[in-house]
């Protein structure tokens, strides 16, 4: 058996019926795709063979710079005509070099046009990418790299459409399975089709409970099993993870069956169990749907913990101190998380984007109408918070139920710097400058320094992001997915609003400092 993953799996953090709240990843392109269009006449002729090795790309890039590695993603094909290539003989080392800070950015292939300024491709850029592993290609003088983008964007087009239409159906599908008389078998028995494998939902104590699909030898049954023990907590001293992934059989993940174990929401240790033969991008999103519907589903087992909840609203609304309330919600210390999805502007894909983030975490205590897209949860301390597909997460430092009013604060300045530097998850962290000063004198300062930006947040979400990203114009602009001379000019205001200079290393680190502060 391959070792076994236990990083939160895309399907964590699901859609749910009838449209998608979270749609699938984009599937990415096959090489082998690119390579078979005739019209470009594209040739491999380096590199790990495309349709052995499996290469993907995600999308394009063209770049004559000498290191394109500040502008790449990762995933790109990136052509080039190899104008900053001036000696190709003697270019040996100076290539090495080049193929390595491609891969190194995550480059997925590398794309050479001949002529006008090579009539071939040098030797020693064919060496370097058989050396590193990158695939190249060589593209004939009658291809221009517009025409290439154009193909990889109409397949990825193709490939999206597929996929939404694909996971969209089963998503009704589930949604109309949950209606059902027998609603947890119908859902079982829908998802193991969509997933063309096998389906079971396990008790807490590991009991099955409903099967679905055909069932796999049993070995992989029980592979499948002990996979389930991973995330549900019964006899567990730690936090458990939401799920875990593994697989057996085959050599090199080739041939192998894949395997998945989920959490069902409200942490009360039913799991459901995937095996499945294939697995596709949007298969993530389809197996979070039916996740979602199954912990709403299994519900009814959750009745200790909704009355707890409920006699702990019902003393505050009558006057007990929150302290007093905290023992029936089962934890002394809390770690507030605010959460800012993709679900757009309607407000019921959120509500249930929402609940599918609290499923995914364990949390039953959640505010999904907290404003401007934004969702609040409570998470007890001591368990574990994991970035989850779709989300930015930020997240305070453990406080106990009388300080969650700061823990709050701590959690909206987390999920800013979440945003600012794009990091999926960011988790309060009181130290440097911050420890030294008292909160209330820290705000203050921080309400004086920046007042002259009034409200504005497109100024203030710059300057965060911009100093955030060492001043990188380019960086900042593709973060905020602006043009860099918006962002100039931008910054150029803040400048002169403030009457400072933000060449200044003393200047920047006053003005992180307050914009970690503000509220």
């Amino acid at each position: 058996m391959d070792g076994t993953s236990t990083v939160p799996d895309p399907a964590a953090s699901p859609a749910a019926p009838p449209a998608p709240a979270v749609a699938p990843p984009t599937p990415p392109v096959p090489l082998t795709a690119l390579l078979a269009r005739e019209d470009l006449g594209l040739r491999q002729i380096a590199g790990p063979d495309a349709a052995e090795s499996g290469a993907a790309i995600h999308w394009v890039h063209t770049s004559e710079m000498a290191d394109p590695y500040p502008y790449l993603l990762g995933g790109e094909l990136l052509l080039t005509a190899g104008v900053h290539i001036t000696d190709p003989v003697g270019a040996g080392v100076y290539l090495d070099d080049y193929v390595a800070r491609i891969v190194e950015a995550g480059g997925a292939a590398l794309g050479f046009g001949v002529a006008p300024v090579h009539d071939t491709v040098p030797r020693a850029l064919v060496t370097a990418c058989d050396h590193y592993g990158l695939p190249l290609l060589e593209v004939p003088p009658r291809t221009t790299f517009s025409g290439v983008a154009r193909a990889v964007w109409r397949l990825v087009a193709e490939a999206r459409h597929a996929e939404l239409r694909r996971v969209t159906e089963a998503q009704q599908g589930l949604a109309t399975a949950a209606a059902r008389p027998d609603p947890v078998p119908a859902v079982l028995r829908l998802l193991a089709a969509r997933l063309g494998g096998w389906a079971v939902l396990y008790a807490p104590d590991g009991a099955v409970l409903h099967t679905a699909g055909t069932a796999p030898g049993s070995a992989v049954r029980q592979a499948v099993r002990d996979l389930s023990g991973v995330v549900r907590p019964t006899g567990r001293t730690g936090p458990a993870p939401a799920s875990a992934t593994d697989s057996v059989g085959g050599v090199g993940g080739v041939g192998s069956t894949h395997l998945a174990a989920y959490a069902l929401g409200g942490g009360q240790g039913f799991a459901l169990g995937i095996a499945a033969e294939q697995r596709e991008p949007g298969d993530h999103t389809i197996t979070g749907v039916a996740l979602v519907l199954l912990s709403l589903l299994m519900g009814r087992h959750q009745g200790a913990a909704e009355s707890a909840r409920s006699a702990a609203l019902v003393r505050l609304l009558l006057g007990a101190a929150a302290g007093d309330v905290a023992s029936l919600l089962g934890a002394d210390e809390w770690t507030v998380v605010h959460a800012r999805g993709d679900a757009g502007d309607d407000p019921v894909a959120h509500s249930v984007a929402a609940s599918a983030l609290a499923a995914a975490l364990g949390s039953g205590l959640v505010d999904a109408d907290a404003g401007q897209d934004l969702v609040r949860l409570l998470l007890p301390a001591g368990r574990d918070l994991a970035a989850q597909p779709g989300w930015t997460l930020g997240a305070s430092a453990p406080a106990a139920t009388g300080d969650l009013r700061a823990a709050d604060a701590q959690a909206a300045r987390a999920l800013r710097r979440a945003e600012a530097t794009r990091a999926v998850l960011v988790r309060h962290r009181e130290a440097g400058l911050a420890s030294l000063i008292a909160p209330e004198e820290a705000d203050a300062h921080a309400r004086v320094l920046l007042a002259p930006l009034g409200d504005s947040q497109a100024l203030t979400g710059t300057l965060r992001t911009w100093l955030s990203l060492h001043g990188s114009w380019d960086r900042t602009a593709t973060a905020l997915g602006v043009h860099r001379n918006t962002v100039r000019q931008r910054i150029t205001r803040c400048a002169a609003l403030l009457g400072t200079d933000l060449d200044d290393p003393d200047v920047r680190m006053e003005l992180w400092f307050a914009l970690g502060r503000e509220r």
